[in-house]
């Protein structure tokens, strides 16, 4: 039951987050499908980084230990298309719909039920897909430090340090 409190409490100051970074607009939405306005790609790069060094920083001290999934580019390439796809003819992706919905636009109650019939979808055609799609370019349990034979954390400074520039570059150029 701790674990769902912590989920909930973590979805909602992420949802809260998303609200005051006004990435759950669509004129933002729209606009980073049309690389017109970062502002999106900022604010997720930033949690990708913050969750970087908060999961790593939690594993070396002993408090989680990381379950790896499979790498399987066959996977990864159908589900990003769908999700590209979904996100193009939608506006919102996952988190912001329910952002959305939560600020009272009701039609992203439509792309939630999208959503949702989708997951089901995926959960039927499953046994299928772990023969066939799931096998294509299964790469194992990897990361990227285990395949560059360095620590976490020079991989994590490297991303900071790419953060920090694409942060100065798009902010250059207005976006």
């Amino acid at each position: 039951m701790i674990d769902l409190t912590y989920g909930l409490i973590t979805g909602i100051i992420f949802g809260f987050l998303l609200q005051k970074a006004r990435v759950i607009r669509y004129d933002k939405q729209l606009g980073a499908l049309r690389l017109l306005d970062m502002t999106i790609v900022k604010y997720m790069f930033t949690t990708i980084l913050v969750a970087m060094v908060g999961v790593y920083l939690l594993k070396d001290l002993g408090l989680v230990k990381l379950s790896i999934k499979t790498t399987s580019l066959g996977g990864n390439i159908l589900g990003g298309l769908i999700f590209g796809i979904g996100w193009a003819l939608f506006g919102y992706c996952p988190g912001t719909s329910l952002g959305a919905l939560g600020e009272g636009r009701y039609d992203a109650a439509w792309g939630i039920l999208g959503m949702l019939g989708g997951a089901a979808l995926f959960a039927e055609l499953y046994p299928l897909m772990k023969k066939t799609v799931l096998t294509w370019g299964n790469l194992g349990k990897i990361t990227l430090p285990q395949v560059l034979g360095i620590n976490h954390w020079i991989v994590i400074a490297a991303m900071v340090v790419l953060g920090l520039l694409m942060f100065w570059f798009f902010e250059k150029k207005g976006l």
